[in-house]
């Protein structure tokens, strides 16, 4: 295989990665947010609540950062069309994401009731909105976008902003992205927190798990019969970077299950998905958080790299100009950009699991109601 061609290969599985660490990290902390007011009757449980996550919530936004950095740098094409398209809904993204650093940092600095329950209200929509956006988002990108180019390369939209966000199967999609982060949350906070908030979060936390099954199930019919993207013409995957003059491509019914006949092991990621959310609700039934967790971030690996395969190499399909849709092959940077960039990749990214997994094991423990009521450096 050709270097230039193996780089862009081994890009398309690392974003799949970062996207994952993305889903797992800060999917757990918004879902924490999400249920916040729920699984705390009272102030000091809510606080509690919120301490489980403290030592982490900031940190875990690497993840963020690091996705969005790879398709900037990796899949810059991509980057550009995909900011433009869902420009709209990237700004809703942002302004409900800047509420969860203020509800952090504000809401314990004024001891009143209605100041600290608008706060906690704020900690549900900065965690819900998010999540939904991300499920949304892959479920767009399933259906393909309306946009194309002209002949000097600028970009035009041909759909609205509210369709992307709020069609069904991107509907669905976000609720399914949504109920995931309530079962990470949920059993972070069975890890770290004591009764009754534990026992409120673990049952919020089963829910979320089978319901996010009951989607992923209905998801996968729904794409069985959705007109997917295929290549009708053969494909130079080491084309140059640019939409303008791609290979034919049609939509066919049917066709994001392609990849999967053709190499019917792929199958076992989406089981592996299903595996996670089902066993992982009855590890939590049988009181091991910890497993349960780890099947958690199971599910999220099922359910990225199932969309991941099934669209492969297509990154971000176009309906109105389908060959002019973004894949793997047209959309990358080039050989020597994605070089060094593998170079940083495979120096920084064991660096930041290992010291997420440090900072992990140095604040393990129960966080104690009683413990935080008098102090001064707690959320």
């Amino acid at each position: 295989m050709e270097l230039y061609v193996a780089l862009k290969v081994i890009w398309a599985f690392l974003l799949g990665v970062l996207l994952t660490g993305l889903a797992v990290m800060v999917g757990m902390d918004m879902g924490v947010g999400t249920m916040l007011r729920f699984v705390g009757r009272s102030d000091l449980e809510r606080r509690a609540a919120l301490n489980a996550i403290g030592p982490h919530w900031d940190g875990n936004q690497v993840w963020f950062v690091l996705g969005g950095g790879a398709i900037f740098a990796a899949f810059p094409t991509l980057y550009a069309t995909s900011f433009s398209t869902f420009y709209v809904v990237m700004i809703l993204l942002l302004f409900s994401m800047i509420l969860r650093p203020l509800a952090f940092e504000y809401r314990s600095k004024v001891d009143a009731s209605r100041w600290r329950a608008t706060w906690d209200w704020a900690f549900l929509v900065s965690g819900a909105v998010p999540m939904f956006v991300f499920g949304a988002a892959f479920g767009n990108v399933l259906q393909g976008v309306g946009f194309h180019f002209t002949w000097d390369g600028q970009y035009f939209q041909d759909e609205s902003f509210i369709w992307y966000l709020l069609n069904p199967f991107a509907i669905l999609c976000g609720l399914m992205s949504v109920a995931l982060s309530l079962y990470q949350g949920g059993t972070m906070l069975v890890m770290r927190t004591e009764q009754p908030i534990a026992a409120r979060a673990e049952r919020i936390a089963v829910a979320g798990g089978r319901i996010a099954a009951l989607l992923f199930a209905i998801g996968g019919i729904w794409v069985s019969l959705m007109k997917g993207f295929v290549f009708t013409a053969p494909v130079d995957p080491a084309m140059a970077a640019t939409p303008l003059h791609g290979p034919a491509v049609a939509r066919q019914a049917g066709a994001w299950l392609g990849n999967f006949h053709a190499h019917p092991a792929l199958w076992a990621i989406p089981a592996a998905g299903f595996l996670g959310m089902i066993a992982g609700s009855l590890a939590l039934r049988a009181g091991f958080a910890v497993l349960g967790w780890w099947l958690g971030a199971l599910a999220w690996v099922g359910t990225i790299f199932t969309v991941g395969v099934a669209m492969f190499p297509f990154l971000m399909p176009s309906t109105t100009a389908p060959a002019q849709s973004l894949t793997v092959w047209n959309a990358s940077g080039s050989a020597y950009n994605l070089t060094w960039m593998l170079v940083f990749a495979l120096i920084f990214t064991p660096a930041i699991i290992a010291y997420t997994g440090w900072a992990f094991r140095v604040m393990r423990g129960r966080v104690k109601t009683d413990s935080i009521a008098h102090d001064e450096h707690s959320y």
